[in-house]
């Protein structure tokens, strides 16, 4: 049987309410399934009191400073983690790939 839900509800900064539903509408998933794992994450992350190795990898890449340097402005100027920046992306990527419709 499936568990109950209920409603949570609590007044957060205008910037960071923009950055969780831009990557929750990025991940394809309702409000709810996103904050669900977005909450769960944090408490297991709590629990073992470090981020479980198992289900994530590192990614790293070699930009030119020139455009290093324009990255940063851009997440100072949105408020935003390099980690943030680059799962959007990923996500947004990805949820493209999904939409198109394979050639005849």
């Amino acid at each position: 049987m499936a568990e109950g839900t209920k409603n949570l509800c609590a007044q957060i900064p205008a910037s960071l309410h923009a950055q969780v539903r831009k990557l929750q509408e990025a991940s394809g998933k309702t409000l709810g399934q996103y904050m669900t794992e977005l909450i769960t994450a944090y408490y297991e992350y709590e629990k073992g009191g470090a981020c479980n190795m198992a289900n994530v990898k590192t990614v790293a890449f070699q930009i030119p400073t020139e455009l290093m340097d324009q990255l940063k402005a851009y997440l100072e100027k949105y408020n935003m983690t390099q980690k943030a920046f680059f799962l959007d992306c990923i996500h947004r990527a990805l949820a493209e790939d999904a939409e198109q419709k394979p050639e005849a």
